[in-house]
């Protein structure tokens, strides 16, 4: 019965672990079995496996690696080159927009300013020559002072053996200060009388109405003045008219 029950237990073995050990030899209850036979039998070959490579195949791996490192590391070289080059033609264009801008400012500066020279000359102007036409019509008042004056003086003149006229003196010197006055008062508003006796012949200021040779007088000299002239804050209002000398 021990032995019945042992032969099935080996059979109950034999099937169970028959792809470890497919050559399972019986024995008797009685037999010795050898340790190698058990070592085989009882523990089979395990390889292992591990995450690390082979360095055979890491080897290969490296070498068809290579070329597409090569590539990826001359691209990456290359790549700084590019976007500085490019960054470069940012510069140099916003360079170039810096300098038409800042020649445009410039030109609007100076033209601003020309401008406002401009403005201020035709502010002047029209402020100093306002009265331009009423100078022109006043002076014709003036002048007629001016000839009273000189007939006064021809009718002073006192002859032999009369008594000046004191009412003719009276009036002479009440006109003469009625013509002062009135200068002064055109003076301070820019307008000047002058009278270029003597002077040398100018045509931009005088106005030539006769010419003469005199004797002992200078040749294009004015000796005698028709007609006084004015000016009004330097520029002529009215040239004066005059006698010049003329060459023998």
């Amino acid at each position: 019965m021990f032995r019945q029950a042992l032969t099935t237990s080996s059979r109950v073995i034999s099937t169970s672990s028959g792809t470890i050990a497919p050559r399972f030899v019986l024995r008797s209850q009685f037999s010795p079995v050898p340790l190698s036979s058990l070592r085989s039998t009882s523990s089979p070959r395990i390889r292992w496996y591990g995450n690390q490579a082979d360095p055979a195949e890491k080897k290969d791996g490296e070498e068809a690696a290579t070329p597409e490192a090569e590539a990826k590391e001359s691209t990456d070289a290359n790549a700084p080159s590019t976007v500085e080059a490019e960054l470069k033609k940012k510069l140099e264009a916003k360079e170039k927009e810096v300098i038409d801008w800042k020649d445009k400012y410039l030109r609007s500066v100076a033209d601003f300013r020309n401008l406002q020279d401009r403005t201020q000359r035709e502010v002047k102007a029209a402020r100093d020559f306002a009265i331009q036409r009423f100078a022109k019509d006043l002076v014709e008042s003036i002048d007629n002072l001016d000839r009273a004056l000189t007939m006064g003086q021809e009718k002073m003149k006192v002859e032999e053996g009369k008594e000046p006229n004191a009412d003719l003196n009276n009036f002479y010197e009440g006109v003469k200060m009625t013509e002062s006055g009135m200068l002064q008062t055109l003076s301070r508003h820019g307008l000047d009388r002058f009278d270029p006796e003597g002077e040398k012949f100018n045509p931009n200021e005088h106005e030539a109405t006769f010419m003469t040779p005199m004797p002992g007088k200078e040749e294009n000299t004015v000796f005698h003045v028709q007609q006084k002239g004015y000016k009004l804050n330097g520029r002529v209002l009215r040239a004066a008219k005059v006698g010049v000398v003329k060459s023998q």
